[in-house]
């Protein structure tokens, strides 16, 4: 997902989101270009392999015949066209083929009504075949555009600036058709200043969903109703640890805490990171809730902002002696922010090496920010060949003068 710019989030976005908008229309056209070039030729491999069966089948001594393997023909354009294309093709290998047994003088032979009958048999196969894959991807299309809306939904689409902060961030689910997972972050301007949260609920599928969900509910209404970030924290924790109960069947609990000795081990929690921008402080707020450190860019130099005080991840709090606590770091004009989920940090290459993201910040940090993020979504998706074992998010946050 990349960054998206929004009015109504700060008044100086009108004037950067037309540019911004336009070069990702332009990076979206030229892929498009870039990808419809291979389809268009693969598209054209059926019609191709009818010419040159044909031709060779023409040219090769009679007692040689390779016209039976324009049968080949309609499975190939089944896999590959839509059904009025398949269907055009299916009859023109067979009446190339009886016009090929024609020439060469074996029409009426029993040898040629059988590779009739198996070129028409084929050909009515593949029809059925090519109309249960567009049925097949009809569904799918479906199904990926509710997830799109889901997920739209329930994670807003960042903004490309609040304020003196410029924002971008990507996401990348473990199963890339389904487009959702358990990773979330969100960024709200308050009245204690811009807000931000980026987390990574244990787990996969529809539980995982429905935790990002009511942690990020949470948070957009806890961010402006709370003035401590600490409190809005502990709030979270306590929302997560009732969502575990409703989970555990008792969703009546008036103790979260007292949920049974089955909830007692559950595995069920969620790692966040909350950050603050006090207004008019070069300075940021940040609230470790069991999540990866976050790294910043300083004169071009790469560090982790490590917690003096670590918290409990959401959901434990009422089983670890740990409480949130807010640690206050210099954030000056020019300096950058990367926060970022396991997905990052834990995908392995196929030889079982962990992704180096420390080491890809460092060695894009003079891109512009959007270029930057881009490139470490790059840098990712070619570690793992594309196959990624969990859901990833990142976003990434610099201070403008």
């Amino acid at each position: 997902m990349t960054s998206h710019t929004t009015d109504l989030q700060d008044p100086t976005a009108g004037h950067t989101a037309a540019p911004a908008r336009r070069k990702r229309t332009r990076r979206l056209a030229a892929l498009r270009d870039r990808r419809t070039a291979p389809r268009a030729l693969l598209a054209a491999a059926p019609a191709l392999l009818v010419l040159v069966v044909a031709g060779t089948d023409l040219l090769t001594p009679d007692w040689l015949h390779v016209s039976p393997v324009m049968a080949a023909v309609p499975v190939l354009a089944a896999a590959l066209l839509p059904w009025r294309a398949t269907a055009v093709l299916a009859l023109g290998v067979l009446v190339v083929t009886a016009l090929l047994q024609w020439e060469a003088g074996s029409w009426g032979h029993p040898d040629s009504n059988v590779a009739l009958v198996s070129v028409f048999v084929v050909g009515l196969t593949s029809l059925a075949a090519c109309s249960l894959r567009q049925r097949r991807e009809r569904q799918l299309h479906r199904i990926r555009s509710v997830a799109e809306t889901a997920q739209c939904a329930l994670m807003h689409p960042l903004p490309g600036r609040i304020g003196p902060l410029a924002l971008s961030g990507v996401y990348l689910p473990a199963e890339s058709e389904a487009r959702i997972g358990g990773d979330f972050y969100e960024a709200l301007r308050t009245p204690y200043g811009t807000r931000i949260v980026i987390g990574d609920v244990r787990g996969k599928g529809l539980q995982a969903v429905g935790a990002s969900a009511t942690l990020l509910g949470a948070f957009r209404d806890l961010a402006h109703r709370e003035q401590s970030l600490t409190k809005v924290a502990e709030q979270l924790d306590e929302r997560a640890r009732r969502h575990i109960a409703a989970l555990d069947g008792d969703p009546d609990a008036e103790d979260p805490g007292d949920r049974g000795a089955g909830a007692l081990f559950t595995e069920r929690f969620a790692t966040a990171l909350l950050m603050e921008f006090p207004p008019g402080e070069p300075v940021v707020r940040i609230v470790h809730c069991g999540h990866p450190e976050p790294y910043v860019v300083h004169a071009g130099e790469v560090r982790s902002y490590e917690p003096d005080q670590p918290g409990a991840p959401l959901g434990l709090g009422d089983l670890l002696a740990a409480r949130p606590a807010a640690q206050t770091v210099p954030f000056v004009p020019g300096d950058r922010l990367v926060l970022y989920t396991d997905g990052f940090i834990e995908a392995r290459d196929r030889r079982g090496r962990f992704h180096d993201l420390a080491a890809q910040v460092s060695a894009h940090a003079g891109r512009p920010l959007e270029a930057m993020v881009a490139a470490l979504r790059r840098d990712l998706v070619r570690h793992v060949r594309g196959d990624l074992d969990d859901d990833a998010a990142l976003v990434a946050l610099e201070r403008l003068p």
